[in-house]
């Protein structure tokens, strides 16, 4: 397993890489979102069915605007989103029809994520798109917070693992649904 600089790493997602890297709390597993053979893969790797659907984290709320679907959210929820961000914070939004359901899941929903974090900002600017975030872990083990931990847990199945400290987080993104206000995951 490649470890590589954050800057390095368009090129390897381009291709359908899959790559680990720190987050605000545990390691993440990501890809190109529109990438379906890599999406498919992390799939793969952590043994996650597809109907759970998968977290989408970003730069700026602009690189998410083409994945959903703003139409039945109104300006003050979209304001109680952006109060949150950049943050731990992971707002359901609905999704375009066109978001394949290895992403999105059995729902017509997406979960989305603006990070703080300083390696996931620069992960996300370099390949100028959000990625692909889930827990690096096979389903049901804890998260890995080291790349000593990855390299134990996936081997050669990950393509690279990008170099940098978690953040300061201990728990998960808290889960908020964006039409409701409903706290679906506390973190």
């Amino acid at each position: 397993m490649l470890q590589i600089a954050a800057t390095d790493v368009a090129e390897l997602v381009a291709e359908g890489g899959v790559i680990a890297y720190p987050t605000e709390a545990v390691f993440g597993l990501g890809c190109d979102p529109d990438n379906l053979t890599a999406v498919q893969r992390i799939l793969d790797i952590k043994q996650r069915p597809w109907e759970k659907g998968l977290i989408m984290v970003a730069d700026n709320f602009d690189q998410l605007r083409p994945y959903l679907d703003l139409t039945e959210i109104s300006a003050e929820q979209l304001a109680h989103a952006h109060e949150f961000w950049p943050g731990p914070f992971t707002f359901i939004f609905p999704a375009k029809a066109s978001l394949s359901t290895l992403v999105r899941g059995q729902f017509d929903t997406v979960a989305v994520r603006v990070s703080a974090h300083p390696i996931v900002k620069s992960l996300c600017q370099t390949v100028a798109k959000p990625l692909i975030s889930t827990s690096a872990n096979p389903a049901g083990e804890e998260p890995a917070l080291d790349s000593a931990t990855i390299e134990q847990m996936f081997g050669r199945k990950v393509d690279a693992v990008i170099a940098g400290e978690l953040g300061e987080q201990r728990q998960p993104s808290t889960i908020i649904d964006i039409r409701t206000g409903k706290v679906l995951r506390q973190g």
